[in-house]
């Protein structure tokens, strides 16, 4: 891997690590795991992990690197923090929904948002949905406002069909 940039996310988990590392470069076609650093009997006392388990794995997304840490129960994510993966059409809408989301929470589905397996949060968009939304004062933006607002998945030609005055 590349030097180590200014700011690098840094993923908890709870002994799920490595599977995360594994299951997101497994669906972005540019990704690869790096350093996977693990456990020594120094610090059982404070970390009470076993020697010899994963630590840390540090991880690539389409040039964005990660570092997943096997840091036990304490911290669980939540929706404050996500990922926006931003998809060039709708066949990369469906193919980075359907594998982010795949054994996440169904309930957890909302205007492009899902959460994953491992309870992490991505939002999954169109590059164009900014435009299509982006002026309030728009009549146009404000009917696709309202499409998007009624998806789970983003469907991009609905939006469209929305902004255009046709749905």
């Amino acid at each position: 891997m590349q030097l180590t940039p200014r700011i690098l996310p840094c993923l908890w988990f709870d002994g799920q690590a490595e599977q995360a590392a594994a299951f997101y470069t497994g669906i972005f076609r540019n990704a690869r795991i790096g350093r996977v650093t693990r456990f020594g009997q120094e610090g059982f006392d404070i970390h009470g992990r076993p020697e010899g388990s994963v630590m840390t794995v540090e991880f690539e997304l389409d040039g964005q690197r990660f570092v997943a840490l096997d840091g036990g129960p304490a911290f669980r994510f939540n929706e404050a923090v996500s990922f926006q993966v931003l998809c060039d059409d709708q066949a990369e809408v469906d193919y980075f929904w359907d594998r982010l989301g795949a054994g996440g929470d169904p309930q957890a589905q909302q205007c492009g948002w899902l959460k994953d397996r491992f309870g992490l949060s991505w939002q999954v968009i169109p590059r164009a949905l900014a435009e299509l939304v982006g002026d309030p004062a728009s009549p146009n933006a404000a009917r696709a406002m309202r499409a998007m607002l009624q998806m789970k998945k983003i469907d991009l030609a609905k939006i469209r069909q929305a902004y255009d005055g046709a749905a």
